[in-house]
């Protein structure tokens, strides 16, 4: 595997995401308006709002995802580990294994279980296949897809279920062994037993990175996140601790929201 550049230390933990006054714009249209969020390191942030006010434009802010949208553009300041993510030295491709990304729909590759995971660090110069074995079975075993699939590496990802597959994704994003795991909407799709494996998967994987969370169901909200950030029309209207914000939030459009008098 090729060896990344060396960083300088950090004053801040590994995975700590900081915006400050950070607004984005999708040719003349803002979309976030001057946002500024902390999301500490080792723990779970919840994103909750209407649909179209701007968290998974935010979200995909965190790894650039946006900067793939010809006409956008950003000002204010996106921070990993007290780095600007969008400094001109910035490498994308290193920020991206830095930042992984689980999307709404799964979206497993047409290739076998093995090949799916082992995609990214192939990439990234991993070519001995022992390496390749370790670091694809690390990755199914922190997304607790190890034992439902380790007997079928070599067959296709898309025969397996809609739950497995998300985990898959999961998975394929942990072989890069990032510092933070973006969650885009990611049980949306799913049963409710798969939700709960991806929820408890969630809640072990926090001892490890950083996870940042969009989602449209509230109690997910409530079960999975240590803090919860409310946006409405691009802008952030509250963020807490996500007991506080479920039981007393401050804003009276936060609580609007939350007890489902809009939505």
């Amino acid at each position: 595997m090729t060896t990344p550049v060396p960083r300088p230390p950090s004053p801040v933990p590994p995975g700590t995401i900081e915006a400050r006054t950070f607004s984005f714009y999708y040719g003349e249209k803002q979309a976030l308006f001057d946002l500024d969020l902390s999301m500490p390191a080792r723990s779970v942030t919840a994103f909750i709002g209407p649909s179209g006010c701007g968290k998974s434009t935010f979200l995909r802010g965190i790894n650039r995802m946006n900067a793939l949208i010809p006409g956008t553009r950003h000002s204010g300041t996106m921070l990993l580990d007290g780095e600007d993510l969008y400094a001109r030295e910035m490498d994308v491709v290193q920020l991206r294994q830095r930042v992984g990304m689980v999307f709404q729909r799964w979206n497993a590759f047409p290739k076998s279980i093995y090949d799916n995971v082992a995609y990214g660090p192939r990439i990234n110069g991993a070519a001995a296949r022992t390496e390749l074995d370790e670091i694809v079975e690390s990755a199914l075993r922190r997304a607790a897809l190890w034992d439902e699939v380790k007997d079928r590496l070599t067959q296709s990802a898309l025969g397996l279920s809609g739950g497995q597959q998300q985990r898959l994704c999961i998975a394929r994003a942990l072989a890069n062994d990032p510092e933070v795991l973006l969650l885009d909407e990611p049980c949306s799709a799913l049963d409710p037993i798969a939700t709960l494996k991806i929820e408890e998967l969630l809640y072990e994987l926090k001892a490890e990175l950083t996870i940042v969370i969009v989602t449209h169901n509230l109690q997910q909200a409530a079960r999975v996140s240590d803090q919860t950030a409310f946006f409405y029309l691009g802008r952030l209207v509250e963020v807490d601790a996500t007991e506080r914000m479920f039981t007393s939030p401050r804003e009276e459009r936060t609580e609007a929201y939350i007890t489902g008098r809009f939505g």
